[in-house]
């Protein structure tokens, strides 16, 4: 059983999972190209994963089999376990937990070759309707507070298996930066009475002249953020203001957010030379209600400098290139 320990002097969560430490090594990604082995998340090779939460098959074959487009199964080696109660405890001053939660894997596609760039856009669109279904299948789980969707892309930005994947991990607590993020916005609106997310959007888009402004849709505006921690750390927004990603609902809502993301994808790809990445969905907490100083988005962070000492022991983080710079450079990337 896992466990999850809280640093009594800063309040963070700590998972300690000594599951996770039996991952097969052979399953490591190199640091460059594709290797030639037997992938479990290919198809044919469905019987090697737990079985499937859910799939996306246009020609509704039996679950568990070939035929699928998108496929989400739970981890094999999970940081939390689904199975058990929360238990909570002391051990003198410091606070522990059951580590119960839930770790799913969105496999985004059947091509082992193709990256989450490289699909189509209604391709795209069917992995965030898996995002959303699994996100609304969790949240009924009374014992989970918070679930992150989150991309680890290439074996620099943490990836095990090179097979384009999404994971997703339930916790019973909301993470402590998700919950930092939650009480700045809480603050600006109780000062303002506005959501600080939508004024960032209203400010890029029209007062800044779009100088931090990568592209737009209907729906959707993608920026460089003004405090940028990463060298092109990219964040898409929705224009409209939605807490939750699963307020996306309908069909053009889907296929916006998909050519969005496809689009940001490939100018990071051809102006960085397919960079190693992480991208998250921040969005509401379970069971808080509707949020009106909230905003959901996913921030994406190109794995391009590395995170020293002086990030670790002070929370600063340098950053060589300025999003004006960078915004600029990713507009004038030609894309498909």
């Amino acid at each position: 059983m896992p466990e999850l320990r809280k640093d009594p002097v800063v309040g963070r969560w700590v998972i300690i999972s000594t599951e996770r430490s039996r991952r097969p090594t052979h399953f490591t990604a190199p640091a460059h190209g594709k290797t030639a082995y037997a992938c479990p998340f290919c198809p044919g090779s469905e019987d090697r994963t737990p079985p499937e939460v859910y799939a996306y098959r246009p020609g509704h074959e039996a679950p568990n089999s070939t035929g699928w487009q998108v496929r989400v199964v739970p981890n094999k080696f999970p940081a939390l376990q689904i199975e058990g109660s929360l238990e909570r405890r002391g051990e003198g001053l410091y606070d522990k937990m059951n580590g119960i939660g839930a770790h799913e894997v969105v496999i985004e596609g059947p091509e082992h070759e193709q990256d989450l760039a490289d699909l189509s856009v209604d391709h795209i669109h069917q992995v965030l309707r898996a995002y959303r279904e699994r996100l609304i299948d969790l949240h009924r789980d009374r014992r989970f507070r918070y679930v992150l969707v989150f991309k680890n892309h290439g074996a620099q930005a943490g990836a095990t298996l090179e097979h384009t994947h999404t994971q997703l991990i339930a916790t019973p607590i909301i993470p402590l930066s998700i919950q930092e993020e939650l009480n700045g916005a809480l603050r600006y609106y109780e000062l303002k009475e506005r959501c600080v997310f939508c004024d960032i959007v209203d400010q890029e888009t029209t007062t800044d002249n779009g100088r931090r402004v990568v592209s737009q849709s209907d729906g959707f505006v993608v920026i460089e953020p003004f405090a940028p921690r990463f060298p092109f750390e990219t964040w898409i927004l929705p224009r409209q203001h939605d807490d939750s990603f699963q307020q996306v609902e309908s069909e053009s809502e889907f296929l916006d957010l998909a050519g969005v993301l496809k689009d940001t994808l490939q100018r990071l790809n051809r102006a960085l030379d397919r960079p190693p990445f992480n991208f998250v969905i921040h969005t509401a907490p379970i069971r808080e209600g509707k949020l009106e100083h909230y905003h959901w988005h996913i921030e994406i962070m190109p794995t391009l400098t590395r995170v020293a000492g002086f990030e670790i022991g002070s929370g600063f983080h340098i950053n060589p290139t300025p999003p004006e710079d960078a915004a600029q450079y990713l507009r004038e990337i030609a894309v498909d």
